[in-house]
């Protein structure tokens, strides 16, 4: 009988959380890789220049290659920069998923679902605190809508009823084209409108009611002359964290403050001012959505597909716990 003692059984180590991080673009994005790793993920590997014909095999790759216990730890992050990709890419990525090998997808290409999301969710809630009205119905203009985050927020007010004017400093053959594609893509109705000069700019905002600007960072698109023809305005929101504003008079930090010095003719009896909501109020929410649907991948217990309606949805939480 031998005097060696019996060595204690090891435990398999816990098989690490795996994040494979697909982008078009030549390079990820480093906001996305940090939110990634602060939600729990302990190997994050980026794929550039990713294709969309390359993305089931990639997804194969990623799912037949840790059994059934490592593929629970195992996700897909899709960003680059276009938005109509990305959501084919998703799609891609869910078709090539063989059950139970099977894994979560969040897209969300130059963070435009999470920002976008955040950016509606807030002027659905100051719009209903501030004069108990819905979406619905009201005629948004979206300056710099031609972009990424412009389309997808077109598409979610949009899809709330709102009457969309999708605006473009390139003219309108521009923004008619996005507009066309995106309400073929998603089922909604919008139109392109030209905002090239001063003219047809102030001409637009006299017919609105919410104004999203979602230009490049460091641009305005709406000066304080070009608000004082914007009479029948509520609320103007602005995603551009970068001086000048995009929206004069509208502060990266406001968030539902009174836009000073303009008036609408809302009250009814008699002017109120608009309300703005700055940068970095939606940024906060776009900050909190993102990292709970990398958390809702991680530790939902199922395979979940993340674009810019659970985004929406999400924001819309978030949006709600502010009061």
């Amino acid at each position: 009988m031998s005097d060696t003692p019996d060595k204690p059984t090891e435990k398999p180590a816990e098989r690490p959380y795996v994040l494979h991080m697909f982008t078009a673009s030549p390079q990820m994005s480093p906001f996305d890789v940090n939110m990634a790793a602060d939600a729990g993920y302990q190997v994050i590997v980026p794929y550039c220049n990713v294709e969309a014909r390359m993305v089931a095999n990639l997804t194969q790759d990623a799912i037949f290659s840790r059994g059934p216990k490592g593929v629970s730890r195992t996700g897909i992050f899709i960003g680059g920069r276009d938005v109509m990709l990305a959501a084919d890419m998703l799609d891609a990525a869910r078709k090539a998923m063989v059950p139970p090998f099977e894994v979560s997808v969040f897209a969300d290409p130059s963070g435009s679902y999470t920002t976008a999301a955040a950016l509606v969710a807030l002027v659905e809630r100051h719009l209903a605190k501030a004069y108990g009205m819905e979406l619905g119905g009201k005629r948004v203009l979206i300056l710099g809508g031609t972009g990424a985050v412009g389309r997808v927020a077109a598409a979610m007010a949009a899809s709330l009823g709102a009457d969309v004017s999708i605006a473009s400093h390139a003219g309108h053959a521009r923004a008619a084209s996005v507009s066309e594609e995106i309400n073929q893509r998603f089922g909604i109705l919008t139109k392109g409108v030209s905002t090239a000069t001063q003219a047809e700019r102030r001409a637009a905002l006299a017919e609105t009611e919410i104004v999203f600007a979602t230009a490049l960072a460091g641009v305005q698109v709406a000066s304080t002359e070009d608000l004082a023809h914007a009479r029948h305005l509520l609320i103007a929101a602005d995603v551009n964290a970068v001086p000048p504003e995009g929206i004069a008079g509208v502060n990266v930090v406001n968030d539902g403050k009174p836009i000073a010095g303009h008036a609408n003719a809302a009250g009814g009896s008699g002017a109120t001012d608009a309300i703005g909501i700055g940068a970095l109020a939606i940024g906060n929410v776009k900050y909190q959505v993102e990292h709970r649907l990398f958390i809702r991948m991680r530790t939902g217990g199922k395979p979940v597909y993340l674009g810019f309606p659970e985004a929406f949805d999400e924001a819309r939480a978030v949006a709600a716990g502010l009061d």
